[in-house]
């Protein structure tokens, strides 16, 4: 695995996931919307002996995504990307707190344009550079697809990101898969209880590399498959 992307990289599972290819092997190139964040990750990769590339991006804007996979590509020396993780995503409120009845306008739209159209957007943009075996994944969970009150557009949103990556597996050579991360103990979901980014972080890897292209492709991959596979 020589190219690896990771949106969203500056903390939580993203930085996990990050850290974890890095640790393999792979150039990992990851992007945050604060520079100097995404910095410290990147230094705190290498100084551990990984190789990491930082850049500043918004995934809401894809000029921004469209020089991140331009970057990437070229960072890991053989042009194409191996594997993209579309993980960056907001949350507006407190976990649990933000009922659709007062959510606000603003608010919805942006959880919206982050998690779906970033996704969008960062596989979209990733696509003309992906290598013949490359992989897509897209972090998700269980409140895609079972409603819970409370949690607003960021249910919605995750339910429109796994819209999004199941129209590009239909349409795209690379296997494109979700992954259901389960509860986790992240600063997104309010520190709520779960568990840890680095605990999970190996799904990733296996889903990026040894799991079959017709587990992931179009799928939703959760923990009982993964640990299955695995132990």
């Amino acid at each position: 695995m020589d190219t690896v992307v990771v949106t969203g990289g500056s903390r939580g599972v993203g930085r996990a996931v990050a850290e974890l290819f890095a640790d393999r092997g792979s150039h990992v190139v990851t992007c945050s919307r604060r520079r100097a964040e995404i910095e410290t990750v990147a230094s705190a990769i290498e100084s551990e002996g990984g190789s990491a590339t930082a850049v500043r991006a918004d995934v809401r804007d894809e000029f921004d995504v469209e020089r991140l996979m331009e970057t990437a590509a070229r960072a890991g020396g053989a042009d194409t990307i191996d594997c993209v993780i579309a993980n960056a995503g907001v949350y507006h409120g407190s976990a649990g707190e933000t009922p659709l009845s007062t959510e606000g306008y603003a608010d919805f739209d942006d959880t919206l344009r982050t998690n779906v159209r970033g996704v969008f957007s960062t596989l979209r943009e990733a696509e003309p550079h992906l290598s013949p075996d490359a992989r897509a994944l897209v972090p998700s969970g269980r409140i895609a697809r079972e409603a819970t009150a409370g949690f607003g557009s960021y249910a919605v949103s995750k339910a429109g990101a796994e819209a999004v990556a199941r129209q590009f597996a239909a349409e795209s050579d690379a296997p494109t898969g979700v992954l259901d991360l389960g509860q986790l103990e992240t600063e997104l979901t309010g520190h709520g209880g779960g568990r840890d980014p680095t605990d999970i972080a190996p799904m990733f890897w296996w889903a990026a590399t040894d799991a079959d292209a017709d587990t992931v492709d179009g799928a939703v991959v959760g923990l009982r498959e993964w640990k299955k596979a695995t132990r």
